[in-house]
């Protein structure tokens, strides 16, 4: 079973850049690139929703149209981490952000289930 731990959440003001990481282990002896990873977030009373997704060796990445500019997902497959780097950050991006992974189908598909693992999550706050 792997495992998932998100951090780097915080509070910042609009406009603000942050970066988030989310580090892998247990059952990751064969390869954390067997892994297509993704992120995730969902705010108060809102529906969790994709951020974006990551392929397995890095080359390719996916993003929701609402982050498509401004965040950017990268993975370190030596450290078993990946990465979001969150650039004018906006209130509405305010959420708990959370990373996945899926050892089935690829980066566009990580849209959907089935997920092996999930991160415990991080928060987010924007403030205007």
């Amino acid at each position: 079973q792997v495992e998932l731990v998100e951090s780097g959440g915080g509070l910042v003001q609009a406009g603000s850049s942050l970066r988030l990481s989310c580090v892998a282990s247990g059952r990751t002896n064969n390869g954390f690139d067997l892994y297509v990873m993704g992120w995730f977030r969902q705010a108060t009373g809102k529906e969790r929703e994709f951020v974006g997704a990551i392929s397995r060796t890095g080359t390719n990445t996916d993003y929701a149209d609402s982050v498509d500019g401004r965040f950017t997902i990268s993975r370190d497959n030596a450290k078993n981490t990946m990465y979001l780097q969150m650039n004018n950050l906006k209130p509405e991006d305010t959420a708990v952000y959370y990373c996945a992974a899926s050892s089935k189908g690829t980066y566009r598909t990580m849209h959907v289930p089935p997920y092996d693992a999930w991160g415990q999550g991080t928060q987010v706050t924007v403030s205007s």
